[in-house]
């Protein structure tokens, strides 16, 4: 004799459904950052929780309810800056917008490439970090807030020498120009030439611990380089620039695409 099939509660299951898209989103938002490690404990906690309640795990239940309380009021002491940053990234920006366009991001990278060809005739020395999935906020609140659209001319105008903001980084985040004067870690690789300056050793140290790109331009040698993944690219021509950095972004569109089938 056939069991009876459990019927569907639909109620549920779009419950489960919004919560998990929640639970995506937020955990995109704080992405790059020091907080996601600890939101991924605390989502851990909660479907403990809620599985030793469902299966009448007293002894678990009672230890998992006292355990999450305790951590909440700890991580609100420890995580008090990050969390005060977070509520006010939110007021400013909407978590659940999408990327922007293709053609926007082509364009993006002409006027990118056109600042540092300019830059480079000129021996302008320049450093340009694009974000990818992993968030570079962090270093944004070191700089000096922008928010403008990505032209070749501002870029320029940023790094003229003597200009207040051109010993640092600029960041373009979902194409815009989000700060300039951005401090980034140095890279600690010692086999590194001893050539390469600051902005390098910087664009390095970014990319070491992000997945961003960085785009650098030699004050010296007027030189265009592009660091990704950890490593460094010299002497690129405008062509073989442009080639890169959609390859590295077409790649991890791929690579998102496929973690999401």
């Amino acid at each position: 004799m056939l069991k009876s099939v459990i019927p569907i509660d639909w109620k549920v299951v779009v419950e489960i459904s919004i919560l998990w898209l929640v639970i995506y989103r937020i955990m995109l938002f704080f992405q790059g950052t020091r907080a996601i490690q600890v939101l991924r404990g605390i989502i851990v906690v909660v479907f403990a929780f809620f599985i030793a309640q469902i299966l009448r795990l007293e002894t678990l239940d009672w230890l998992l309810t006292h355990l999450f309380g305790i951590s909440v009021i700890a991580i609100i002491i420890i995580f008090q800056p990050e969390i005060r940053q977070g509520l006010a990234r939110l007021g400013q920006q909407n978590i659940f917008k999408a990327s922007f366009r293709e053609e926007e991001f082509d364009e993006m990278l002409k006027e990118v490439i056109e600042a540092a060809e300019v830059l480079s005739k000129s021996k302008i020395g320049a450093l340009i970090a694009i974000e990818n999935e992993d968030s570079l906020n962090d270093y944004i609140e070191s700089g000096v807030k922008i928010d403008s659209k990505v032209t070749a001319e501002l870029l320029q105008t940023i790094f003229t020498p003597n200009s207040l903001l051109h010993d640092g980084g600029v960041v373009i985040q979902e194409g815009r120009i989000i700060a300039a004067g951005c401090l980034f870690p140095l890279t600690q690789k010692p086999d590194l030439n001893r050539l390469f300056g600051t902005r390098h050793r910087a664009a390095l140290g970014l990319v070491e611990q992000t997945d961003s790109v960085a785009v650098t331009v030699s004050e010296e040698t007027g030189d265009i380089s592009l660091c990704y993944h950890g490593k460094l690219l010299r002497d690129l021509s405008l062509d073989e620039l442009l080639e890169n950095l959609k390859a590295h972004f077409r790649q991890n569109k791929n690579k998102r695409a496929y973690r999401q089938k």
